[in-house]
C-alpha cells in the first residue's frame, strides 16, 4: 500500500489540488461544492502555500455570475484562478466562460455536477450542469472517484496551461464529493516537478499591464467575427495529445496510469457500455463480475469529453464488439438522444455497430450492478434507444427491467449501516470511525451519508464499508453485515433490516431489558432475524449519554458499541482512537466536553448486552401507520412509499408533469392533524391594521426548520396575515427545503380550501420572480377591472350591477373586497 494515504472525500481531494495550482480563487458557496471554497479559505487563513510558495488568495463575491467575473478579470490580469460551483451556479457562470474560452485563458473550475432544477430543485449529483456548458469552449473532464477527484484536477491544471484551453473538471455531487474514501495523496513537491514553468511565464506574458497595453477587442463586425471563432481550431486539436502527454506523466510520477478514453473488460467482448463519472465504478466492478462467469462484456470509461476526440474513443473499442449502449446521467428533453450518445455515435458511425443511448442516476437516483446487468441484457433483447435504467416508467414504457441484485463486491468487504437521528451525531461519529479504520489500519475504507430534508430531528442513513481492496461500489448498500438502529422508533416505518447477510449482527439503542426486546421488533424482522440467524445486541445509548451530560447525542456510544462488536480492531486499541478523534473533534469546545464522552465511552464498553432469540417469532410489533388510513390515493401511491424511504418504487404515472404538488400535506406525517393556533398570540392580534385577522386556522404547520429557528416565526405570522391571498416566491435556501420538499409541505389551507400558493424560482432571483408576479396579479387584474366596467356598460341585472360598482369603488381594499363578495355569493345562493 502507498505511503501516503489519507481519509478524505472527493471535495478535499480536488480543492487540495485546486490550491496547489492557483494563485486566486474567486468563490461563492452552493451545495454540494461549498466544502471546497471553505478549505481553500480555511488553508490560506492558516499560511498554507501553494507550489509558487505563497498562500492562496481568496474572496468570497455576492453570486455565482459575480465570482466568474472576477475569475476572469483575474486571469486577465495574469494570475492563476480557479474556482468551485455547480448546477445553476456553474450556469450563472456561462457568459463569461465563453469570454474566458475565446481569450484562450488557462484556468480550471472544479465542478461536484448536479442536478438543474427544472421541475424541481434538487441538490444531488447528475450531469445536467456541466452538460450545458460544452459550447463554451471549456475543456470537460470527469473523474469516477474520490482518488481520481484529486489525480484528474491535477491533470487537467496541467494540461489548461499548456493548451491554454481552460477546463471544467466535474466528477458527481455527494456521490463522490462528499464520499469519505481512502486515497493516496499526492505532496505538492510531486505537483510542482510536473509543472514546465515556461507555459506559466507563457500565460504571465499575455497579461493585461499598462507596460504593454493591448486592447481586448470589445466588439466585432460580420466582417471578422467569424473568422475570429476560427482561430483557435489548432488550439483544441492539439489538446487531447496535451491531456495524455500529461496523464502519462502522472503515471511516471505516480503510478497511476489514465487515459482518455480506457477499456476494460473481456478483451474479446461483443456488448459494451460507454460512460464516464462514477457511475463507471460500478460498471466496472459488474464487468468484473460478469466476466468472471464468462459473460463477453466489457466499457470503455471517457475521461475527456472535450475536446472529443474520436480517434482515440475507436482506438480502444476491440474489433469483437457489435452493440454498444452509451449511458447518459442527464436528460435533453427533445433531442434524439443525451449529450455522450450523440458524440459517440456521430464518432461511429459507418462502423456498423449498433450504438443505441440510455439515461440513468438522474440527482443520484441509485444505479446498482443488477441495473448495469440490465442493460447488457437490454443489448441482447430489445436494444432501443433512448431507454431509462433505474426507474419505472409507465407513462412512456421507456424503462427496461432490472432483476434481482446481484453482489459484485470483493471478497473480504464488510458491510455496516447505521440508521440516525438528524443532529444525534451518528453521521459524524461514523465520519471519525472512517477515518480510524482508514488512517489507522491497512483496510480500505468508504463512507456514504444519506440525509432527510429536514434541516434537524430527521432520519439519517450511514452506509460504510471496508476492506483490503479499493472500493468500487458506488452505491448504497445493498447487503449489510452489520446493521445499528440509533432510533427504535423507526420500527414499523423502515425497513430496518433490508440486505442483512447470514450470521449478520443487529445493534439497537432500546431503553429495556434484553429479554424483551425481541417482542419490540416487526414480525417480519423477527423472521428475518431468526431465518439468518442475525445476532442481536441491545445498548441503553440515550440513557448513557443523558447521564454524562450529552443530552440526546448519542454518537460516541454507539461508535464504541460498534467498535467492539464488529471486531474491525481489537477492542481496547479502537477505544484509545476514539478517544483521541473525540479530543481532536471537540478540544475547541472545551475540555469538559470532550472528558464527558470519554465518560460516555467508557460507559459503553460494558453496557452491550445481547438479545435472547426464541426458535419461532412470537407477537410482533405492527407496521406503523405513515400517513393516516383515510388519506387520499396520491398520498397512498406516493407519500407513503416517499416517507418509507421507498420512493425509488414510484412509477413515472404517479409525478405530475409540472411539479405541482397539493399544499396541506405535512399534517399527512402528524396522522393528519391539522396545525394549531397558538391561543394566547390570538387574543392580543384580532387585528392588524384594522383588518380582521383570521387567526383560527394556521396556514403554516409543522415544518422541518432546525428548532429555534428564527425564519419560522416570521412565516408563521406573515402567513396568519395574508395567507388566504398569498403567493410565496421563495428562495433557494432553509426555507425552500423545509418549505417545499417533495411529497409533503408545512403549508396549508383553510376550510375554505384557501391558502399561500408557493413557488421557488432560484437563489439569486427571487425577488425579480416575486416581481414578475407582482407584475402578473396587477395585469390580471387591470384587465378583470376592464371586463367589469364593459359589463357595467353593457348593462346587467341591479343586484348585480350594484355589487360590481361597489367593487370598482373600493377596487384596492382587498379586504373589504373578500368580505362584500361573500355576502353577495350567499344573497345568490
Amino acid at each position: 500500500m502507498p505511503k501516503n494515504m489519507v481519509t478524505i472525500d472527493g471535495n478535499e481531494a480536488a480543492s487540495n489540488v485546486a490550491y496547489a495550482f492557483s494563485e486566486v480563487a474567486a468563490i461563492y458557496p452552493i451545495t454540494p461544492s461549498s466544502t471546497m471554497g471553505e478549505l481553500a479559505d480555511e488553508w490560506a487563513a492558516a499560511g498554507k502555500k501553494n507550489i509558487y510558495g505563497r498562500p492562496l488568495s481568496v474572496i468570497e463575491m455576492q453570486s455565482e455570475a459575480g465570482a466568474a467575473g472576477s475569475v476572469h478579470g483575474a486571469l486577465s490580469a495574469g494570475a492563476l484562478t480557479t474556482t468551485f460551483t455547480a448546477s445553476q451556479g456553474l450556469l450563472l457562470m456561462i457568459p463569461n466562460m465563453f469570454k474566458i474560452a475565446g481569450e484562450m485563458l488557462p484556468t480550471v473550475f472544479h465542478v461536484s455536477a448536479r442536478s438543474i432544477a427544472a421541475q424541481s430543485l434538487s441538490i444531488f449529483g447528475d450531469h445536467s450542469d456541466v452538460m450545458a456548458t460544452r459550447s463554451t469552449g471549456f475543456g470537460l473532464i470527469a473523474s469516477n472517484s474520490v482518488q481520481e477527484a484529486q489525480d484528474v484536477a491535477a491533470i487537467a491544471h496541467l494540461s489548461a496551461l499548456e493548451s491554454k484551453v481552460p477546463f471544467v473538471h466535474f466528477f458527481d455531487g455527494f456521490r463522490t464529493s462528499n464520499e469519505v474514501q481512502k486515497i493516496d495523496q499526492i505532496d505538492y513537491t510531486t505537483l510542482a516537478s510536473m509543472l514546465d514553468m515556461k507555459y506559466v511565464e507563457a500565460f504571465r506574458e499575455r497579461a493585461m499591464r499598462p507596460e504593454k497595453p493591448v486592447l481586448k477587442v470589445g466588439a466585432q463586425n460580420p466582417d471578422v467575427y467569424f473568422q475570429g471563432r476560427e482561430t483557435v481550431n489548432n488550439f483544441y486539436a492539439a489538446c487531447p495529445a496535451i491531456v495524455e502527454k500529461y496523464m502519462k506523466l502522472f503515471a511516471e510520477k505516480t503510478g497511476r496510469a489514465y487515459r482518455l478514453f480506457e477499456y476494460i473488460g473481456d478483451p474479446k467482448a461483443t456488448k459494451v457500455i460507454i460512460a464516464m463519472g462514477s457511475g463507471m465504478e460500478t460498471i466496472e466492478e459488474t464487468v468484473a463480475y460478469l466476466t468472471g462467469k464468462g459473460e463477453k462484456v466489457g466499457a470503455v470509461k471517457v475521461r475527456l469529453f472535450r475536446p472529443w476526440s474520436s480517434e482515440h474513443l475507436k482506438a480502444v473499442i476491440p474489433a469483437s464488439v457489435k452493440k454498444i449502449a452509451v449511458l447518459d446521467r442527464t436528460k435533453e428533453p427533445g433531442a434524439p438522444g443525451e449529450p455522450l450518445w450523440l458524440d459517440v455515435n456521430a464518432a461511429l458511425q459507418n462502423s456498423g455497430l449498433t450504438v443505441i443511448g440510455g439515461r440513468y442516476g438522474l440527482s443520484s437516483k441509485e444505479f446498482t450492478p443488477a441495473m448495469v446487468k440490465a442493460v447488457y441484457d437490454h443489448l441482447d433483447g430489445k436494444c432501443s434507444h433512448d431507454f431509462t435504467v433505474g426507474i419505472t416508467d409507465d407513462v412512456s414504457h421507456k424503462s427496461i427491467p432490472v432483476g434481482e441484485n446481484i453482489d459484485t463486491e470483493p471478497a473480504g468487504v464488510t458491510r455496516c449501516k447505521f440508521w440516525g437521528f438528524g443532529s444525534d451525531g451518528t453521521v459524524s461519529a461514523n465520519k471519525n470511525s472512517i477515518k480510524i479504520i482508514g488512517d489507522d489500519t491497512d483496510l480500505y475504507a468508504q463512507g456514504y451519508f444519506q440525509y432527510d430534508s429536514n434541516k434537524s430531528g430527521g432520519w439519517t442513513v450511514s452506509h460504510l464499508r471496508f476492506g483490503k481492496q479499493p472500493i468500487k461500489s458506488q452505491y448504497l448498500l445493498t447487503r449489510s453485515d452489520f446493521i445499528a438502529l440509533h432510533r427504535q422508533q423507526y420500527i414499523g416505518q423502515f425497513d430496518i433490516l433490508e440486505g442483512i447477510t447470514e450470521g449478520g449482527t443487529f445493534l439497537v439503542n432500546i431503553g429495556m431489558d434484553p429479554e424483551k426486546v425481541f417482542g419490540k421488533f416487526t414480525a417480519e424482522m423477527q423472521k428475518t432475524i431468526i431465518d439468518k440467524k442475525v445476532k442481536v445486541y441491545t445498548i441503553d445509548a440515550s440513557a448513557i449519554a443523558k447521564d454524562v451530560g450529552l443530552g440526546g447525542r448519542i454518537n460516541t456510544v454507539m461508535q464504541t458499541a460498534f467498535f467492539k462488536l464488529s471486531g474491525v480492531l481489537p477492542a481496547d486499541e479502537a477505544v484509545d482512537f476514539i478517544k483521541k478523534a473525540v479530543e481532536k473533534q471537540f478540544k475547541s469546545k472545551g475540555r469538559e466536553i470532550v472528558e464527558m464522552n470519554w465518560r460516555a465511552i467508557d460507559a459503553a464498553v460494558n453496557a452491550i448486552r445481547e438479545v435472547p432469540i426464541p426458535a419461532a417469532p412470537e407477537g410482533g410489533a405492527e407496521m406503523t401507520d405513515v400517513i393516516p388510513p383515510d388519506s387520499s390515493q396520491w398520498a397512498k401511491d406516493v407519500v407513503d412509499p416517499v416517507l418509507r424511504l421507498k420512493g425509488d418504487l414510484v412509477p413515472v404515472s404517479r409525478m405530475s408533469f409540472d411539479g405541482t404538488l397539493p399544499t396541506a400535506t405535512k399534517r399527512l406525517e402528524k396522522r393528519g392533524k391539522p396545525g394549531a393556533v397558538p391561543v394566547k398570540w390570538i387574543a392580543k392580534t384580532e387585528t392588524v391594521a384594522g383588518m380582521d385577522f383570521q387567526t383560527e386556522e394556521p396556514y403554516f404547520e409543522y415544518p422541518g426548520a432546525c428548532q429555534g429557528c428564527g425564519e419560522v416565526p416570521y412565516i408563521y405570522l406573515v402567513t396568519q396575515l395574508y395567507g388566504d391571498r398569498m403567493i410565496i416566491a421563495n428562495a433557494t435556501g432553509c426555507s425552500s427545503i423545509y418549505g417545499g420538499t417533495f411529497p409533503t409541505t408545512p403549508y396549508a389551507v383553510d376550510s375554505k380550501g384557501y391558502g399561500p400558493s408557493w413557488g421557488n424560482s432560484l437563489f439569486e432571483d427571487n425577488a425579480e420572480y416575486g416581481f414578475g408576479m407582482r407584475l402578473a396579479v396587477d395585469s390580471n387584474r387591470a384587465l378583470l377591472r376592464m371586463n367589469v366596467e364593459k359589463l357595467l356598460e353593457a348593462g346587467t341585472e341591479a343586484p348585480l350591477a350594484k355589487a360590481l360598482r361597489w367593487s370598482i369603488d373600493h377596487w384596492s381594499e382587498v379586504g373589504k373586497q373578500a368580505k362584500e363578495n361573500a355576502d353577495v355569493i350567499r344573497a345568490d345562493l
